[in-house]
């Protein structure tokens, strides 16, 4: 490369991801390439090797920030994922699927004798699914299990026993609550399946197991999904003042340099 030429782009574009089927977290990711290089961001003889990756795939049903790391910034994404994130979600208590959320087959579930009151629900949250919780991840996820993805299996009809993790929930906040449904905020480190949280509130509460019926992230780490673009509304052109620089390193973000002013030069 050049020693002249200008070094390689290096930061985080900030998504707000639609939930929708056909948008996947790898498809924003091109997208957001596509523009960076109408933008003539990097060198013009290599900007088609643009690096670019995200920190955390969001299900294509699911909504809210995916950050996408460029160049250096793509280093990052095992610090970013470790993370806390926060996700609000949509919980049904009258029915229960086989994938926890509603890709999968919904199963009313039988009507309660009683329905729980709001406090019952806090209890059940603060004392089973606040701290450090042991999990069963879905049957329909991308565990490996046995050298094949859990998912897999559970398509051709052997869904994999999965073994229960710790993962854990700093804070599981009621935002609302009208039986059937309920939506939670929860505050949550690597590795945890929200679907399986809507599962297990589900039978916790109920004897049955809930379903995921709407999922939004809002933050990971210090990045929230109001700072970030709708991916529809992109501009055809982002240009390197889109990228927000980070600390390859560490993540951390460091403020832009006040632009010169000339008329006092």
């Amino acid at each position: 490369m050049d020693p002249n030429s200008p070094p390689p782009p290096s930061g985080l574009v900030l998504i707000d991801k639609p939930a929708k089927r056909a948008v996947s977290s790898m498809t924003a990711c091109r997208v957001v390439k596509k523009k960076l290089i109408a933008g003539g961001v990097g060198d013009p003889k290599r900007r088609r090797n643009i690096a670019v990756g995200h920190a955390g795939t969001l299900d294509p049903l699911a909504s809210g920030l995916l950050i996408v790391l460029v160049g250096r910034a793509t280093r990052l994404c095992d610090a970013l994922m470790a993370g806390r994130k926060t996700y609000v979600a949509e919980i049904d208590l009258a029915h229960a699927s086989n994938t926890d959320d509603l890709e999968g087959e919904l199963v009313a579930n039988p009507a309660p004798a009683t329905v729980p009151t709001l406090d019952e629900l806090q209890r059940v949250l603060e004392s089973r699914f606040t701290g450090e919780i042991a999990q069963r991840p879905p049957a329909f996820s991308a565990m490996w299990v046995n050298g094949q993805r859990a998912y897999e299996l559970a398509r051709k009809g052997r869904a994999p026993e999965m073994a229960e993790r710790p993962v854990m929930i700093h804070s599981a906040r009621v935002l609302h609550y009208d039986w059937p449904m309920l939506t939670i905020e929860f505050e949550c480190g690597k590795g945890t399946y929200v679907r399986s949280l809507a599962r297990d509130i589900g039978i916790a509460l109920t004897g049955h197991a809930g379903c995921l019926r709407g999922l939004r992230r809002t933050a990971i780490g210090p990045y929230r999904v109001d700072e970030a673009w709708p991916l529809e509304s992109l501009p055809d052109v982002l240009r390197e003042s889109d990228i927000i620089r980070v600390d390859p390193r560490t993540g951390v973000r460091i403020d832009r340099p006040e632009e010169p002013n000339l008329d006092n030069a």
